[in-house]
């Protein structure tokens, strides 16, 4: 059986990031253990949050190390 209960800050997060030396908008929405990341609404990503807190990405397109640091910080704290 699937928990479909909210997880710990689950929802929608927008934010201006520093990407390719541009600011841009980043769409965040968190659902369970998954992370869409959506970037100057071009840019489509998934991540996995693994129970050691580390996020892989699943899908989409590529996203820079630093990037995803941020992203996570905004979102997971």
């Amino acid at each position: 059986m699937t928990d479909i209960t909210p997880a710990e800050k689950d929802g929608k997060y927008q934010f201006t990031i520093s990407y390719s030396e541009r600011e841009l908008i980043c769409e965040v929405e968190k659902e369970q253990d998954v992370l869409h990341v959506t970037i100057d609404k071009t840019l489509h990503s998934d991540f996995k949050i693994n129970k050691d807190g580390s996020v892989e990405q699943t899908d989409g397109a590529p996203v820079p190390a630093s990037t995803l640091d941020y992203i996570k910080k905004r979102v997971l704290g």
